[in-house]
């Protein structure tokens, strides 16, 4: 009587083994620029009572219950089994496209500074878009990732490519009509980013940059953007040419950097920063109250911390045991790096307001969320890469 050959069974993960393969150097690089980005809120904050609703905490703590929250799901993306990850991917995909939709319907979506960006509930405003850039990264890898396991000739890869690219061009057309620009260009980012490393030939790489250009073309023709967010997008370099419109945010926010030097004046004592002469430093340009309060050294802390996150990011993208990993850490570091790089740049002057917040240091609940669900995916492919 023949034998029967043995069942073989996934071997459990022992939660020791597990904590000790985490990259806590990626871990400890997030939770101090969130623990920066608490100061800087706070100091921000605390004195313009018509925000805080009369306490002074009102912000920090807020700030700090986001990263609660945050570092929730963190954990959970972080210790789901990757075959999982990989059946949630179109939820996630189909959940953001419907948030977007959403967005766009009058008496569901909610305008604040433009744009028609949140979704207002109860408790607090969600920003679809936020998670979208998520969603697009896990669409595009599943989609390559499933068709590159199979042999396929170049005519089939190409239609393959086209498909990724579709995924992604849908939540593009959807943020663009809210619209938001700053979004649409990390989107951008993150699909050349994704593009670039799943092995397509190079003239795809100039139709992407041409269909980007196509794009930004037929939002101005079109009337799709509004006039002050082109204003924006052409004056940031020159901001003296209209000091007390779409120059006036840049103007203010070199003031303040240029006003901290070295070594800074020290938080809660930074003049612009507390009469509040820079808008929405608490969020978009909080960097400048680094610039101000903190220095030359404080500021390149935080631009240093980023250069570390994107390090372990490419780090866990090249060790990654399968091409879905190693597509989502691609799509991940080029999120991170082009939004901090936009955000950082605005406020220097050298890229256009865009309304971009710096992922887990500028105040705001669905950037903090999605951000850390995306750390907990980066440690989940790593931790794959370590305990198989």
């Amino acid at each position: 009587m023949a034998q029967l050959a043995p069942i073989r069974t996934r071997p459990r993960m022992d939660r020791r083994s597990t904590v000790w393969h985490i990259d806590w150097v990626l871990v400890l690089g997030v939770v101090a620029l969130s623990a920066i980005g608490a100061l800087l809120i706070w100091s921000a904050t605390h004195n313009r009572m018509s925000l805080t609703e009369g306490n002074p905490h009102y912000f920090l703590l807020r700030h700090a219950l986001n990263f609660a929250i945050g570092l929730v799901l963190a954990i959970g993306a972080a210790v789901t089994d990757h075959r999982r990850v990989r059946l949630l991917a179109p939820v996630l995909y189909g959940a953001s496209i419907i948030g977007l939709v959403l967005v766009l319907v009058p008496g569901v979506g909610s305008v604040i500074n433009g744009s028609r960006s949140w979704i207002q509930l109860p408790w607090m405003s969600i920003q679809p878009s936020e998670f979208a850039k998520l969603a697009v990264i896990v669409g595009m890898s599943l989609l390559i990732a499933e068709k590159g396991e199979t042999d396929r000739n170049d005519s089939a890869r190409t239609i393959d490519i086209a498909q990724a690219i579709a995924v992604a061009a849908i939540p593009v057309v959807l943020v663009l009509l809210q619209p938001d620009l700053g979004t649409v260009m990390v989107l951008g980012a993150i699909v050349f980013g994704i593009i670039a490393v799943s092995g397509v030939p190079k003239r795809w790489m100039l139709g992407i940059v041409t269909a980007g250009v196509v794009i930004a073309t037929l939002a101005i023709q079109l009337q799709i953007l509004k006039d002050y967010q082109i204003e924006r997008f052409t004056n940031f370099a020159r901001p003296e040419q209209d000091l007390q419109g779409s120059g006036y945010n840049v103007n203010q926010a070199r003031i303040a950097i240029g006003n901290g030097g070295i070594f800074g004046q020290g938080l809660f004592n930074g003049g612009q920063t507390q009469n509040a002469f820079v808008p929405e430093q608490h969020t978009d340009f909080v960097f400048t109250v680094a610039g101000e309060e903190l220095g030359l050294i404080g500021a390149g802390a935080i631009i240093a911390l980023f250069a570390l996150i994107l390090f372990r990011g490419l780090r866990i993208a090249i060790n990654a045991r399968d091409a879905f990993g190693r597509l989502v850490a691609t799509g991940i570091v080029c999120w991170f790096a082009f939004q901090a790089f936009e955000n950082i740049g605005m406020t220097l002057g050298i890229m256009p307001v865009t309304g971009l917040p710096l992922p887990f240091v500028s105040y705001g609940g669905s950037s903090m969320f999605a951000g850390l669900l995306a750390i907990g995916l980066l440690q989940n492919i790593h931790l794959r890469s370590h305990t198989i």
